[in-house]
């Protein structure tokens, strides 16, 4: 699939990691860095501007790394860019780790996903039908 961006930044186009990754990495766009003190949260720009086509939304998700090793995630993940967005993709982030964290001009931040959804039409009705499940909620399925 193609899709149309621009790279405002002076960082590579957001790529894949290797062949069968599912998400693209995203760079830092900054001057210099930032550090950001535990549970500080920071909107950090990209420099890129993507055009997706009707039924697609991008999904920006933590990188596992940088999420388990320094405590560093998406603060809404996943986050949605919908296809009508044109604005720059900038990255919400937040430290949930107890140690300052600085990021540097270039480095990966956050990874997208680009995605098909559906549009729903719903249908009003009186009742849903009956499942094994019913209205179980959270943990009503086991532990293990």
């Amino acid at each position: 699939m193609k899709c149309r961006i621009v790279n405002r930044s002076g960082n590579a186009l957001p790529s894949y990691s290797t062949a069968l990754s599912a998400g693209m990495d995203l760079r830092a766009d900054l001057t210099e860095p930032i550090t950001l003190s535990s549970l500080e949260r920071a909107m950090v720009p990209t420099g890129i501007f993507i055009e997706l086509p009707a039924g697609f939304e991008a999904q920006v998700r933590p990188r596992s790394g940088l999420a388990i090793k320094s405590g560093i995630t998406v603060i809404n993940s996943p986050g949605t860019i919908d296809a009508d967005y044109r604005g720059e993709v900038k990255v919400g982030l937040v430290n949930l780790s107890k140690e300052p964290f600085t990021i540097q001009p270039g480095d990966r931040i956050a990874q997208m996903v680009v995605a098909r959804h559906e549009v729903v039409e719903w249908e009003e009705v009186a009742e849903l039908s009956d499942t094994e499940r019913g209205a179980g909620g959270f943990g009503s399925s086991g532990i293990h």
